[in-house]
């Protein structure tokens, strides 16, 4: 059994490589950003270059394809972005941050510092993408294939972090596929949820049923009453002018 867990990377690395091949396509063809956040894209082209680097250093060799793939790709997502507009200076500035706080990790703890911070990568680079679709009414503009590969992938890094006791790649992985879940939970519900019919107001109705009957001078909701047989009896001037004009019959 845990021969064949060793090989967990290898299957990480069959999700990893092309799961964000799906969002480029789409946005290329759609040019559609709606739900799609320019800061989880070019967070996760950073943290993976940290992870990259974090692989390198651990000996974790077969990580270190699906890790750059991922930073290239991430990286191609986050530029189409940038160029449909949806690329904030607020969110470059945090980023910016972020990228600096990495350098000084590794710079002063080096490999140590760096896993640190890469533990709190995971929460920091998926809550974009989350804050952004469920924000969003319709987030049209995620592709559910690239979310589906995310998952597979930080399902393997879990149970892989388990099996060589690794907090950092538990919480990625359990990061990952919790944001996977909710990210595949919005695409679902939005996608079948059915449009809300229109309904005539109270006032269109009656229009409809006799548009001579209402009388723009009244209250929503005030019917006239009905015109009598006799309408010389009990009924008002005014009365027998509307019925008259109304054409109603007797």
């Amino acid at each position: 059994m845990g021969q064949l867990v060793d090989y967990l990377p290898v299957a990480a690395a069959m999700f990893g490589i092309p799961q964000y091949l799906p969002q480029i396509i789409k946005l290329r063809v759609t040019h559609d950003t709606a739900g799609v956040s320019w800061s989880w894209a070019t967070l996760t082209s950073l943290n993976n270059t940290a992870w990259l680097v974090y692989f390198i250093l651990s000996g974790y060799w077969t990580a270190i394809v699906p890790s750059s793939a991922a930073a290239l790709l991430a990286g191609a997502v986050a530029t189409m972005l940038a160029i449909r507009g949806s690329a904030t200076s607020q969110a470059a500035v945090l980023i910016g941050g972020w990228t600096a706080l990495l350098v000084a990790g590794y710079t002063v703890a080096g490999h140590t510092g760096l896993g640190n911070l890469l533990t709190m990568a995971s929460i920091i680079q998926v809550t974009p993408s989350i804050w952004t679709a469920y924000r969003t009414r319709h987030p049209t503009g995620i592709s559910r294939l690239t979310w589906m590969l995310i998952f597979g992938e930080l399902s393997c890094w879990t149970i892989y972090g388990l099996h060589r006791s690794d907090p950092r790649l538990i919480t990625l992985g359990i990061t990952g596929v919790t944001a996977s879940v909710l990210m595949l939970t919005r695409i679902w519900r939005t996608s079948t949820r059915k449009p809300s019919r229109w309904r005539p107001t109270l006032l269109q109705a009656q229009r409809r049923r006799n548009p001579h009957h209402i009388s723009v001078n009244r209250p929503l909701g005030f019917e006239d009453p009905p015109c009598t047989a006799n309408r010389n009896e009990g009924t008002l001037p005014n009365e027998e002018d509307r019925c008259s004009q109304a054409g109603a019959d007797p």
